[in-house]
């Protein structure tokens, strides 16, 4: 077996806010072999985009500060690079798609300029050739009239063609590893559409490897080999994509299911909230972060945090409970009928 494109092993990312100290990321580790498309899941505040700007190194430090971990590229850690090591290796070897591509592209600089600072600086291009490649990688992504609008604003492309625009900059020098994070929020079913079926076309043609970041369990599935959920700053689940769909093993997977609308051939089946709100990481709660909102929660899930544990032995990945929520289901639909 090759050893992985990227691997964090017991990654602890913290903030220092008014409120007190918050673990973004509490004790995660995750691998990704070349190649591979591995999606992350979860609501707003797990700790998803933290991780990824941990890869990147754009962890503002302060307020943020990475406590512990490792983040290997190739076998080498980039939190003891430099930020001049970091800066040659972020765009060139390992690149971003960030949620907003309105507050991620300058709004006083042309796309051109912006696509041709990339080259310019990992490649080495000249003036003239940096403007070729950028047409060249516009066009690639699917902006027509490519050589007229290179030299338009932010403000003059639609949303779905802004995020084009921030697909060609993570992809002008080629990189191993592309984060995509929340890559369709905000854009219409149609473009979201497009915007998948380019990455994929990418991926197949180039060898890419993909860490895609969601809330959306549909691209997930639309996407994604393997998917790891998390709650709390922690991983919860991780398995197969479609192991996970058939049989998830954590309440929180199993409630996140359940609250995407689905039809079965006859009707739409009824959406189920998960209770409660997300855990204020500030003032978390002890033992599981997910059990105040659990309906399995046991006395020992208040007490202690379970380690994440194999699943069925025929189901494959890893979960962190103290419940068999199939069984536990199982034995509720008896009763209840």
């Amino acid at each position: 077996m090759a050893d992985p494109l990227l691997q964090i092993d017991d990654l602890r990312v913290e903030f220092h806010t008014d409120a007190g100290n918050v673990r973004a990321v509490d004790g995660l580790s995750l691998s990704i072999d070349a190649g591979e498309t591995l999606g992350i899941v979860g609501e707003s505040g797990s700790g998803k985009s933290v991780t990824s700007l941990a890869i990147m190194g754009l962890i503002p430090q302060p307020p943020g500060k990475i406590a512990s971990g490792r983040i290997l590229y190739r076998g080498e850690d980039l939190l003891k690079y430099s930020p001049a090591q970091i800066r040659q290796v972020r765009g060139r070897k390992i690149a971003m798609i960030f949620q907003d591509p309105m507050t991620a592209l300058n709004p006083f600089l042309t796309v051109g300029e912006q696509l041709t600072e990339i080259t310019r600086l990992h490649l080495g291009h000249s003036a003239a050739e940096a403007r070729k490649h950028a047409i060249e990688m516009l066009a690639y992504v699917g902006i027509p009239a490519a050589e007229r609008r290179i030299d338009d604003y932010p403000h003059q492309f639609s949303g779905g063609m802004r995020q084009r625009v921030m697909i060609a900059m993570a992809l002008a020098c080629r990189p191993d590893v592309l984060i995509a994070d929340e890559p369709t929020t905000a854009l219409d079913v149609t473009i979201q559409a497009q915007i998948l079926e380019l990455l994929k076309r990418l991926q197949q043609q180039h060898g890419m490897t993909i860490l895609l970041i969601t809330h959306d369990l549909g691209v997930v599935a639309n996407m994604c080999r393997r998917v790891i959920v998390m709650y709390g700053g922690r991983i919860v689940e991780e398995a197969q994509a479609d192991s996970l769909f058939a049989h998830p093993a954590h309440p929180y997977t199993r409630g996140l299911l359940k609250s995407v609308p689905r039809w079965d051939g006859e009707s739409t089946q009824v959406l189920r909230a998960i209770e409660g709100q997300p855990p204020n990481m500030a003032d978390p709660p002890s033992g599981c972060a997910f059990h105040p909102r659990c309906p399995f929660r046991l006395p020992r899930c208040v007490e202690s945090a379970p380690k994440l544990e194999p699943r069925k032995a025929d189901r494959g990945g890893q979960v962190a409970c103290f419940v068999d929520v199939e069984t536990a289901t199982a034995n509720d639909e008896v009763r209840h009928g």
